[in-house]
């Protein structure tokens, strides 16, 4: 009776230590989910940024002036899209910022900053045609990304690092592929004959307040090394959003980079029910989601 005692108070002492260890090292990452937080709403109040939208233009102001006073390089790279169905022609925008421009390998993160033009998971035809704020659908990878740029300064990495943020993903209709991943596919076909990046990774659709990051399978098919080292990464800080098996097939913007040669994880919550509707909101979202996705990131970057 005694050694059972013994081994339980053994083992408890152990899980413990386990559970203090993952603690201390998750706040040694540096990463304020808050300020992310702040940057999703501010996003927002632009509100719905699809091309050729005010909100869109005024976005781009907003991104521009934030990377400018936190990278070595930000820049526009920008080309016409015209959709035949509409026959509309639009100026689409990357932003691409730079940190350690020099310093290679690299790293490319991502994440789409438009939002859909039209809210078609609405059961209310109204509702439906009009485009959607995209609190999590564009806004929270954005805000992780702008958050992980604060965080760079603090790190000793041995990687520079391109923060890409894609226009014009969520633009594309049932059926019509070649109208989605628009930003994405341009910035792979014009990377030229060299390909700088050692992995990318894409963040999705990461700040529902009920968050659940499973495997997505075309990173897991494609990027297995790459996805195998986020979900390890996300085991040794104790992120417990990251759920080790796999679950969807996404159609995203991580498929025209792969598609390029550069092994690319998509880390997406596809699991919210607001997803192409009007209730796609900031307080569905939260800060806390933001931070663990971004300590994620952070700590890849550290290895």
């Amino acid at each position: 009776m005694r050694i059972a005692i013994q081994l339980l108070i053994f083992l408890t002492v152990l899980t413990v230590l386990a559970v203090t260890s993952c603690e201390k090292q998750t706040q040694s990452i540096p990463f304020d989910g808050n300020r992310a937080f702040g940057y999703l709403e501010d996003q927002v109040d632009f509100g719905p940024r699809n091309p050729g939208s005010n909100g869109a233009k005024e976005v781009l102001s907003y991104y521009l002036q934030f990377f400018r006073e936190r990278t070595d390089s930000v820049s526009f790279q920008q080309f016409s899209f015209t959709d035949t169905i509409l026959d509309t022609t639009y100026t689409i925008t990357n932003v691409i910022a730079k940190f350690n421009p020099e310093k290679m390998p690299r790293v490319l993160f991502c994440a789409h900053w438009d939002t859909r033009p039209r809210a078609d998971m609405e059961t209310d035809s109204n509702l439906a045609a009009k485009p959607i704020l995209g609190a999590n659908d564009g806004a929270s990878g954005c805000a992780v990304l702008m958050e992980v740029t604060n965080s760079l300064s603090e790190i000793d990495s041995k990687y520079g690092v391109d923060i890409v943020l894609f226009d014009a993903e969520d633009y594309g209709e049932d059926g019509h592929l070649d109208y989605y991943c628009i930003g994405s596919k341009y910035f792979a076909s014009n990377l030229g004959s060299r390909n700088p990046y050692a992995f990318g990774v894409l963040v999705d659709l990461v700040g529902d307040s009920d968050l659940r990051i499973y495997r997505e399978a075309y990173s897991h098919a494609y990027a297995r090394r790459i996805t195998d080292m986020v979900w390890q990464t996300a085991k040794e800080i104790g992120a417990s959003s990251f759920v080790d098996s796999l679950k969807h097939r996404v159609y995203d913007d991580h498929l025209p980079l792969i598609d390029r040669g550069i092994a690319t994880v998509d880390i997406i919550d596809f699991d919210y029910d607001h997803w192409h509707t009007q209730g796609d909101t900031p307080d569905k979202c939260s800060p806390a989601s933001l931070e663990e996705v971004g300590k994620v990131l952070v700590a890849l970057l550290a290895h």
